[in-house]
Formats: C-alpha cells, structure tokens, sequence
C-alpha cells in the first residue's frame, strides 16, 4: 500500500484507491504482474538439518572427541582390539543419541499449512475459486460461514460476520466484525475492519479485500519471529558442556603429565607409555555417562507419557525440574475454553449457575422460577446455536456464548432438542451496528444483546408479581458489576406482538427486560490446585493472555494468582524500554491484550533475571514465545499445530495441572541424574588413581585398560541405570527450584567423589597385592582387583540411592524392582566374564574359588560400612551446627 496508515484505520474504499483496485477485482494481467512483485500468498521454507548432520552432532561432545583421538592413536600403533572396543563405545552413544533426539523442528511447516488452501474471489468483475496460494494484495475475497480467512482482508461489507481468532489473540469468542475503521494503536483482537490470514469464520458472511500476503500476513510475521528466535541451552546441556570441558582438561593435563613422566623417569618405549595413558584415558573417562544420561531421560520421557505429557525435546524434562516461572496462556489452558453462563440477575435477585462447559448438568442457585424460566425461554429459542453430546463430551455447533445460553436454558429446567425447536415467524439476526438479536414466536417477540442497547429499548422490567416500572440505575449498576467480574454480559428481554412483521423499529421501545447473564470462560479447576502446588514449590505463575484486562484479572483471581489487582496490557508494555519492563514483570502477575512481540518480550525479560521459564501456549500467537521459553508446553487437543510444534513437549490433556505434575517429574529426573553422577564418577576417580600409582611407583598395572573398558561400559552402566527409576523423594514440591546455573557438582558430590575413589583405589590395589602375596599370577591377582571393583560398585550402588536416610535397612536393601534386577544381571554377567572361556581368552581372566569371590565380596561390604559412618558423621554435624 502506498500509504503510511495501515488499512484498519483507514476508510474502506481508501484502501481499495491504495490498493489500485474496485469492487470488480483485477484482471488476469494485473494479477501477473502482482503475482511477480509480491510473489505467491506462502510462507518461505525452513531450514532442517539433513540425518548426516543429525549424526553428527552426536560426536560434537569433548569426551567422545578424546575417545576419538585415542582410538586412532591406539590404531596407528596396531591395538585393533583397544581400537574396536573404544569405537564400539562411541557409536553406542552416538547411536543412542540419534535415536532419541527425535524429528526435526517443524514449526514453520505447521505454520504453513494454516494457510487457505482455496479462495473465493471476484477478479474481473465475475466469481472465481482459486488456490489460495495465487492470492495477491487488492484481489477481493469472498467470506463464508466455515471459512479459512486465506490472507490479511480488509473487509469492505458484513452481514452478521465473527470471525474466531484464538489462534492470533487468545479470545476465547469469536470476535463480530465490522467495516468503519478504527483507531491506529488498536490491538490485534480490537481490529473490527480486518480478518487475518488462518482464522475461521465462525458465522455470517463478507467481503475483504487482499492487504497483505504469504510472509507479510500477521501470520507471515510470526513465521518470521519463529525464524528468528534462538533455542536456548536446556541447563542440564549447559551444564554438562561445562563439566565436560574441566574433566577433559583435567584428563588431557594429567594424561600428558603420566607420558612424560614414563618416557623420563621409566625409560619406557613411546608405544607402551602410550597405552598406559590410553588406559587413563579409558578409567578417567566415564564413557558410559552420556547414555545412561541418555536413557535417565527417556525414563522420565516415558513416565510423563503415561501422565499425558508427550516430550519432544529430550533434555527438557530435566529442564522442568529447574523452572522457577510458568507464563501460562488463559484461554484453553487454565480455563476450559468453553463459554458458560456464571451469573444471573433478575429484579432484585441475583443467581449462580453451577455445572461445567457445554454440558446440561447443573442447576441454578437462587433466583425467582418464573423469571428464570422466562430467561431460558428466551435463552433456548433466540438462538441458532445447537448442542451435540460426542465421544469426548459436549460441544457446541455454532456461537459460543448461544451455546452456554442453551447450556443455561438446560440448568434451568428447560429441556431442548434443536431438531424439534421451533422455526421463528420472523427474526432480525445479529448485527454489530444494532449490537442485538430477536424473534418472533408465538405473539412473542424474545431479543436478547448488549445490556446498554437492550436497556434504552425497555419500558418495563420483569417482577415476581409481573411487569413494573424499569429501574434503568439498578439494571446499568448490575451490568457494570458483572462486567467487573470479568464476564461478558447480555440482557434478555420480551415483548407480546400480534403482527407477522418484526424489524428494527418494531423492538424500538416496549420491551420487558427480564434479566441479565454474564457468561465467561471457566477456569479448570484441577489448575487451581494446580497454581497452588506450584506456589508451595516456590514457582511463580504469572497469565499472559490476548483477552481484555478485565476478563483476566477475574480468572486470575479464581485461580489464586497473588497479583491481580493491576494487570499490565500490551500498550503499555509498548511504552516500557527493556529495564522498565523487567522491574514491573516481577510485581505483575497478569498481561492482557498482549501480541506475539509482547509475550516474547516478557519471556526475555524473565530470563534476563536468570528465571527458567515455562511457556504454555495453545495458538499462532504463542509460537515464537514458546520456542525461546525454556520449556515451552503447548496444548495438543485445542491447540494449534505450529504451537505444537514450536514446543518442547505437548500436553495431551490440555490440562495445567499436568505441568505441576511434569515439574515434579522433571525434579525427580534430575535428582536420579545427580546420583548417577555420583555414582560413576568415584568408579571411574578408582581407576585412575590405581593406574597413577602404579605409572608412578612403577607396579604391575591392576587392571588393564581393556577390563576398565568392561567395567565402564557393562557393570557401571547397568547399575548406573538402575538409579534411572528411582521414586520422587518426599517432599520434593516443598522445595523452591534449583539455580540454573548452580554446578552439577555440588560441594557433597565433590567430596563424596573424592572419598569413594580414594576406597575404590584401595580396594583395587589392596586386593591386587592379596592376592598376589596369597600366590597368585598376575592373571589371577587382576581377575581378583576387578571382580573386587564390581563388588564395591554394588554396594555402593545401595550407599548412593539415600542421601538422607540409612541404606543398611530393608528398605535399602530390598530397593526398587529396578536396582534388584541390574544387581542380579551385573552378577550373571561378571560370572561369565570369570568363567566364559572367550571371555577370559578376550579380556586374560581366571576363573576364581569361592572364597576369592567371598574376599570380593567383603571389600563392597567394608566400603559401605565406611560410606555409612560417613553419612552418620555429615548428619550429626549438621545437626551440632543448627543448635
């Protein structure tokens, strides 16, 4: 367009000068021409990563990066059974990785298919149905009930047109449209003169004309900010990169450290100095780590499955464990996306109406019989809406808030069937200039509309005892209460009429207003308890909605928001700069009329303060804040498919109180993600150590690599993924959330890290020179220090499950179904790789008596006894310091 208004708040007809257009459309020729300057009505495509690209992402990790290199060097000097083994530990985890990463983002693709496949146009003067992708700007578009909007329409005539447009503004009723522009600074969901590219048309019909296509549609811009915004770094994943960057430089400083001490002090050849480092490399590394981390997550994965919450992003689980703010969407999320009628006034009494959604079930409290049936009456036939019971309950077919006045008319005692209501003698429908709707029915006219416009048609008002004198301040006075209440209210009124005739200036004066109802979006009741869990386990939840201040401060009040006296709307957000925003974000729980930018800058703002955010969305309009949120969760019965899929997992149930339940989840991920931690590390510390001291004292190696490999990759792993399936601890959602960016390795980890390997390397050497010293070969004495390793690793296994409480109890040792089953499988497998004779040719072992076996086993018993006295020490000097 030539001109700088934009066309909402510009007169119609000087949108179609701009446009060089009319009321017959273009022609073939300007149609080409428009076609090759502005191109076809689409979105561009998305960038994916190919499956190779895919792949290879899983070797960008320093540690599998440091196996790499030493499985070359191993190659070039001939290893080929050090060489396979490594590279089968790296393609393990690479192929595990692969697998679990999932499809590729597809936000954008879904974005696309929200486009109109088809249009109905008038081009040179006649009729015509085309692709939608062939629209251009000043093409004139015709508008039915059921309709996709096909592109951003400046409308030209309506005839009782709304349009649905959640997906853009989170209203929860479909919005009536109107053609007189409106002002410049209007919101989104305020544009009456426009309809939107991917809305629906709820009912009526109109006609627009073409002001915008493909990447500059509404939807076009959102695409755009899709495009735009960077995925952050789950905290785990930021996390472990920096764990991974200390433990390679500590690995690779003291594996070079180890080299040139042999190659000086030992005067060792380069290829047998070599593999004592690639044996460094393999007990310091815990190769198994990123798979059992891997398969920790998958199980949470799997448990919030089974809780209706699909994850697409694998790490985000464990992200939800250190959310600390959840931005929730209104509309479908913490409230039903159901209109139903919630209060009812009549003369000098007021009522409430009790019952869920569309559903008939309920009943009305208080209230006089006769005016309420009056009420439904009028309810249940001035209405085209119907009601229809499926498998997944009831919904509505057509209007909304009719349906809750059908809902309501139930409530009330009357029973409709839409197939048997009566056919009106006359009607007048909606219309956004007259703001009401009447029938004519049995000598009766029933009209029901704007408290303020039915309200100058009344005369009377309906009493107990009959008709009496209109008290306009008492009528206008219970309006304005119900609207402050957030609800949207209609006044129901009825006249007798003896003619067939029924027009404006027949309802014009003489009605009897009988009463009002005020309808609104019920919130869920399970998000209640919901918002009230998350408020004990110390996360803010704050309502970021595109529906009016008024209606959100209500449902923010019912559901147990703390700040909801001062919601903060979209145009003043524009006002605020960044610092001014992130100062009034943390006094506000509630943002209205908020647009696309608006919550994405709220989200920004969140995270500027170092907040974990969780982002819960159901339309278009929520995208781009989903996608940039830490944990984005969008709704996958009502929600859209480009929300979907610019989320990081999906709640099938469209249930907040879900979220609660996948926080607690994600806690209990991450707490078994520490363990495991706690776990291999001190294996891995053991191993190292026992290597050191023999490279330094110059002593037969207790181990040799090859075994550590079998250790790590075998026994550590399956007992490691035992830790995978352990219970929520008690109490886990009376806790605030975890720091982002507290490290993994907390002071107890460190220190338990430190003590645990310390016993490991003295149980290895300790049993490697008893057994040595009871005549055994080297063969054997080795067989021993391992067979001792996986002993002390099982009880120890035991020791790291309680942090808190004592692991030698029934309890701990009858532990979960999980770690009994790894225990029993890590035995059968360490006995055939003792006994196995391809084991023993593979990997130099000896098949050992039973009472080796039994000294074994007394050095896991002796390490938990120490590991236990430990706990004991730690609890009563914490206990000594709190007094």
């Amino acid at each position: 367009m030539r001109d700088s208004a934009p066309p909402w708040a510009t007169k119609a007809e000087d949108v179609l000068n701009q446009l060089d257009s009319g009321p017959d459309g273009l022609d073939d020729t300007e149609c080409r021409q428009r076609m090759e300057r502005y191109g076809p009505n689409r979105l561009p495509d998305a960038p994916r990563p190919g499956r190779l690209v895919r792949l290879a992402r899983q070797f960008n990790n320093l540690l599998i990066l440091v196996l790499l290199g030493a499985a070359i060097i191993t190659a070039l000097l001939g290893h080929w059974i050090d060489t396979g083994v490594i590279m089968a530990v790296v393609i393990i985890n690479a192929v595990i990785g692969f697998v679990q990463e999932g499809r590729a983002e597809a936000a954008l693709d879904a974005l696309r298919d929200m486009l109109a496949p088809k249009a109905n146009v008038i081009r040179a003067g006649k009729r015509q149905a085309i692709a939608g992708a062939d629209l251009v700007p000043g093409d004139i578009v015709l508008l039915e009930a059921g309709d996709k909007v096909p592109a951003d329409l400046r409308l030209l005539d309506v005839a009782g047109l709304s349009v649905e447009e959640a997906i853009l503004t989170g209203e929860s009723v479909p919005v009536r449209k109107s053609t007189p522009p409106v002002d410049e600074a209007s919101a989104l969901g305020d544009r009456k003169p426009m309809a939107f590219s991917g809305t629906m048309v709820a009912e009526g019909t109109g006609t627009g004309v073409v002001t915008a296509t493909g990447k500059d549609t509404e939807i076009g811009r959102i695409s755009t900010m899709m495009a735009q915004v960077q995925t952050l770094k789950t905290p785990l994943i930021r996390q472990m990169e920096v764990f991974a960057k200390y433990l390679t430089g500590f690995i690779l400083a003291l594996s070079a450290g180890i080299l040139g001490f042999t190659l000086a002090f030992r005067d060792m050849p380069f290829a047998d100095a070599f593999m004592i480092v690639v044996g460094l490399f393999v007990a310091a590394i815990p190769e198994g780590l990123p798979a059992v981390l891997t398969v920790t997550l998958a199980i949470g994965v799997q448990t919030m499955a089974r809780r209706n919450a699909i994850i697409r992003r694998l790490p985000i689980i464990e992200t939800l464990g250190a959310v600390s703010t959840i931005c929730s969407d209104k509309t479908g999320t913490l409230t039903r996306n159901e209109m139903m009628v919630a209060s009812v006034v009549t003369a000098g009494e007021t009522a409430t109406v009790t019952g869920q959604g569309y559903s008939p079930e309920g009943h009305i409290q208080g209230g006089d019989h006769a005016m309420l049936d009056a009420m439904a009456r009028v309810a249940a036939l001035c209405n085209t809406a119907a009601l229809v019971q499926g498998d997944k309950g009831w919904h509505v077919e057509g209007d909304p808030m009719e349906g809750a006045l059908l809902a309501f008319a139930a409530r009330a005692g009357r029973d409709d069937d839409p197939a048997l209501r009566p056919k009106p003698r006359a009607s007048i429908p909606f219309d956004a200039r007259y703001r009401y709707m009447a029938v004519l029915h049995d000598g009766q006219i029933l009209l029901k509309g704007a408290p303020e416009r039915v309200i100058a048609h009344c005369d009377q008002q309906m009493g107990p005892d009959g008709a009496q004198t209109l008290d306009r301040n008492y009528w206008n006075d219970a309006a304005q209460t119900i609207a402050n209440n957030g609800q949207r209210v209609l006044a129901l009124a009825q006249m007798a009429h003896d003619g067939d005739d029924l027009t404006h200036d027949t309802v014009a004066k003489g009605l009897i207003l009988i009463g009002l109802v005020g309808l609104i979006d019920p919130p869920r009741e399970e998000a209640i308890a919901a918002v009230a869990e998350c408020h004990s386990a110390g996360i803010s939840v704050k309502m970021i909605t595109g529906d009016h201040a008024g209606t959100a401060a209500a449902i923010g009040r019912q559901i147990g928001l703390k700040q909801t006296d001062t919601p903060l709307t979209g145009a003043e957000i524009d006002q605020m700069d960044d610092a001014t925003l992130e100062t009034a974000i943390r006094r506000t729980d509630i943002f209205a009329r908020t647009s696309p930018e608006h919550k994405l800058r709220l989200v920004h703002a969140l995270q500027a303060h170092g907040a974990v955010v969780a982002m819960t969305g159901d339309g278009v309009n929520d995208a781009p804040a989903l996608k940039r949120a830490d944990a984005g969760i969008a709704m996958g019965k009502k929600g859209s498919e480009a929300a979907r899929e610019a989320s990081d997992f999906v709640l099938a149930d469209d249930n907040f109180a879900s979220i609660a339940e996948a926080v607690k989840q994600g806690r209990t991920v991450y707490a078994n993600l520490k363990k495991v931690i706690t776990f291999l590390l001190p294996v891995n510390g053991g191993e190292s150590i026992s290597l050191i001291i023999a490279v330094l004292f110059g002593l037969m190696l207790p181990i040799t690599p090859l075994q550590i490999l079998w250790v790590n990759m075998v026994s550590s792993v399956a007992l490691a993924m035992s830790l995978a399936f352990e219970r929520a601890e008690a109490g886990i959602m009376r806790h605030p959330p975890r720091t982002a960016n507290a490290p993994i390795l907390s002071r107890f980890i460190l220190w338990r890290v430190f003590l645990v390997s310390i016993l490991f390397a003295m149980g290895i050497f300790g049993q490697f020179g008893l057994a040595q010293a009871q005549g055994a070969g080297l063969d054997e004495a080795r067989t021993m220090a391992l067979n001792t390793l996986v002993a002390m690793e099982v009880f120890y296994l035991f020791s790291v499950r309680y942090r808190q409480g004592w692991s030698i109890s029934w309890e701990g040792v009858k532990g979960t179904p999980a770690v009994l089953v790894a225990v029993a499988l890590v035995v059968i497998l360490q006995a055939g790789f003792t006994y196995l004779p391809v084991m023993q040719a593979l990997f130099d072992t000896v098949a050992l008596t039973p009472w080796q076996l039994v000294q074994c086993a007394l050095a896991g018993v002796a390490l938990l006894v120490v590991l236990e006295l430990d706990k004991y020490a730690a609890q009563t000097w914490k206990k000594l310091g709190t007094t």
